[in-house]
């Protein structure tokens, strides 16, 4: 018996031997694919909420494709997310205010789809401490910020990395937030949190990293672009809002960055520091694309490290079909949300569109300046088309339509500024707008052009030199934009819009969003030139819930609303601005 059991061990102890070997063997090459994510922007049932008709992308199809590519026994898939999944349809709204006690609808979809790290985005911090701060802890996956940290303490409020082992592998991802949310929101909405300089923060935790975790793969999930001049910022400012690129070049460690905030679709390299590539992938909004990078690591046995192959790719969503044991487990809360927002709340007499609105005065702008106004008793309104396309038509209008009129979930202030400040800010924001045009031939709009004069285009439409959330109109004030002046000289204010004198000395009151009210877009602090620091001293008054809201309430209220131009600012000259419009409005609609 004794010899038995000692032949038998022997036996165990060689099986055990040859099998470890052939594992190690096999783990020679190993296959990692990183998914991504980002600005999903509440697209995740393939339905648009906010129009009531089939959508032809979302986190359903998405994961139809991952678990295609989890089924695939050769690689090691994980997937990441990337910021602002909390705004953008009445899903998630819903979720963010509508129904707060239940479990957020992202985290049952993102846990069900079984995400493993996930970067949090300037729109998720929009929808306050009561919503990211319960849903961090519903998530089963980290949401993570290196460089959100808590103010009093220095430590990062979000957690800072994660690390990963598949088949002896470890990859650690670093996620990081742009730091621009102080430019954007109030400071309520993420009260305790400092969001530091992302090239300073990376710099520090991948030396952190390196030491304590020493990964063989480093992954950046950063929710921020990769254009460090947007905006008029530059690549050596502190805290640049689109430092994604610079971090890849600046810091030395990382195999890839993802990146996000921006909804363009990247696919490029780039070379660090210490000359070596590091590859930048990027999604589109609303769950259009998803990137992906393949890394194919190798193990040279002589030097016993990894030897890594990556390339990576852009996966167009709409070409899959939704997971159907997906539809189905999200049934009962897709048929709640169309019912909340399928509620009547009032009459339009007339169409409006947000389309008018990059020409001149409208009534699509004037309605929000009007309920602005009426809220706030201030002397002057400020308002911009934040959507690019959107039309609430003639008839009954329901919960869904506010969110095409109004896209963000942004505060309303009022706040003091000066006659001369006013003129500024609308000359910096024409100046982005409107084109100086030669003669009636040219473009009324300012669009971007190559080194050879010609239009440069985006899906077959000319791009806009600026962003057409930024141009900003007033209301309350009479005033012409002469479209024969250069920038910084195009407008001239005649009167309050009641009749009574304009003072460029005088402080007046003025309605704004809280995302302008802030800083965002520069209208106020590169246009009126009123210091940051200044900017909360200036705000009088803030509402506690979204415009959004207040727009709904005022529309039940009315019941029968009548949207007309107010006709407060005129183009010159006319015969110019009619031609310019005509010509324009071809190129882009």
């Amino acid at each position: 018996m004794k010899n038995r059991s000692v032949i038998t061990t022997v036996t165990l102890s060689f099986i055990l031997f040859f099998s470890s070997a052939l594992i190690a063997l096999q783990a020679q090459t190993v296959k990692l694919k990183l998914i991504e994510t980002s600005d999903v922007h509440g697209a995740l049932f393939p339905w648009d909420f906010k129009n009531d008709k089939p959508a032809s992308t979302s986190l359903a199809q998405v994961y139809t494709y991952v678990q295609e590519q989890r089924a695939d026994q050769s690689q090691s898939v994980i997937l990441l997310d990337n910021g602002d999944i909390l705004q953008g349809q009445p899903l998630v709204y819903y979720s963010n205010f509508e129904k707060p006690e239940a479990e957020h609808i992202c985290a049952s979809v993102m846990n069900y789809m079984k995400y493993d790290a996930a970067t949090i985005g300037n729109h998720d911090i929009e929808a306050g401490h009561p919503v990211y701060d319960k849903l961090e802890k519903e998530f089963d996956f980290p949401w993570m910020a290196a460089n959100a940290v808590v103010t009093e303490k220095g430590q990062p409020y979000f957690k800072p990395y994660s690390v990963f082992i598949r088949d002896g592998v470890k990859i650690v991802v670093l996620g990081l937030i742009t730091p621009g949310i102080p430019m954007w929101l109030p400071q309520n909405i993420w009260s305790g949190i400092d969001f530091q300089d992302m090239v300073k923060t990376a710099d520090k935790w991948v030396k952190i990293i390196q030491e304590k975790e020493n990964p063989d793969v480093l992954i950046g999930l950063f929710h921020a672009g990769v254009d460090a001049n947007y905006n008029g910022q530059s690549s050596t400012m502190n805290r640049n809002e689109n430092a994604s690129q610079l971090v890849a070049e600046q810091v030395p460690g990382f195999d890839v960055v993802f990146v996000g905030h921006d909804h363009n679709s990247w696919n490029y390299w780039v070379n660090d520091s210490q000359g070596n590539k590091v590859l930048i992938l990027g999604t589109q909004s609303a769950a259009r694309t998803a990137t992906e990078a393949t890394i194919i690591l190798n193990r040279n046995t002589k030097t016993n490290t990894w030897e890594k192959e990556i390339t990576g790719n852009v996966i167009q969503i709409k070409d899959f079909e939704p997971d159907l044991a997906f539809m189905k487990k999200f049934e009962p809360e897709i048929e709640e949300v169309k019912a909340y927002v399928a509620k009547p709340i009032g009459e339009f007499t007339e169409t409006i569109s947000s389309q008018a609105s990059f020409f001149g005065d409208s009534p699509f702008i004037d309605f929000i300046q009007e309920i602005q106004l009426d809220l706030t008793k201030a002397d002057v309104s400020f308002a911009a088309p934040l959507s690019f396309n959107a039309e609430i038509k003639k008839g009954e209008v329901y919960v869904r339509d506010m969110f095409n009129l109004y896209k963000y979930e942004n505060l309303l202030y009022t706040i003091r500024i000066s006659g001369q400040e006013i003129k500024d800010y609308l000359e910096y924001s024409y100046g982005q707008w409107f084109n100086q045009m030669k003669d009636e031939n040219d473009h009324l709009l300012k669009f971007k052009f190559d080194s050879d004069g010609k239009l440069i285009l985006a899906h077959g439409k000319p791009q806009l030199a600026a962003s057409y959330y930024n141009f900003s109109s007033a209301a309350g004030i009479i005033y012409t934009v002469d479209l024969r002046k250069p920038e910084g000289s195009k407008i001239t204010i005649l009167s309050m819009a009641d009749g009574r004198p304009f003072d460029i000395k005088k402080n007046y009151t003025v309605a704004v969003n809280s995302y302008r009210g802030n800083g965002g877009g520069g209208h106020l602090t590169l246009g009126a030139k009123i210091p940051d620091s200044e900017l909360a001293d200036r705000v009088i008054t803030s509402t506690p819930k979204d415009l959004r809201y207040y727009l709904m309430k005022w529309i039940e209220k009315e019941k029968i609303v009548t949207p007309k131009p107010l006709n407060n600012w005129t183009v010159i000259p006319n015969d110019w601005w009619e031609k310019g419009k005509e010509k324009d409005t071809q190129l882009m609609f």
